[in-house]
């Protein structure tokens, strides 16, 4: 065999349980698979969104039942775990919705999409829509 032939390099699939925890993702990997997650979150989770709308706007007791429900609970389920439910909602669409504005972005200008700006719009879409969570989960939770 020749020296070029020898030094092909050599592709193989990854082990979740092995390779996983030792590969590094870039930043527009981790925000793909995010975006894919909180899709999932939002379509699992259509259900209480739905009982959520539905009880906040149906009349003025049912929405005093609703707001009860964030401090005391539903039944066997407490009302910090609800209000981490709607915080894991509240991360969900919002980065769903600035991956989704990247992706128009580079869908629109054809000429920046390189690796650099896939870096730096990653970075930029994890970061927006994480300080974003934390505000809105801060106003959640009745920090201000």
């Amino acid at each position: 065999m020749t020296e070029i032939a020898k030094k092909r390099p050599e592709f193989r699939n990854i082990n979740a349980l092995t390779d996983l925890p030792t590969y590094r993702l870039p930043a527009a990997g981790w925000v793909s698979i995010l975006h894919r997650v909180s899709g999932v979150i939002m379509l699992v989770l259509l259900p209480f969104i739905l009982w959520m709308f539905d009880t906040s706007v149906s009349s003025e007791i049912s929405f005093g039942k609703f707001k009860a429900a964030f401090v005391v609970g539903l039944g066997f389920v407490p009302g910090w775990f609800l209000k981490l439910v709607v915080l894991a909602l509240i991360w969900s669409y919002l980065h769903h919705f600035t991956a989704g504005l990247r992706h128009l972005w580079m869908d629109v200008s054809h000429s920046a999409v390189n690796k650099d700006f896939g870096n730096k719009s990653a970075t930029a879409t994890l970061v927006i829509s994480i300080a974003l969570t934390l505000v809105l989960g801060a106003k959640l939770f009745g920090l201000y």
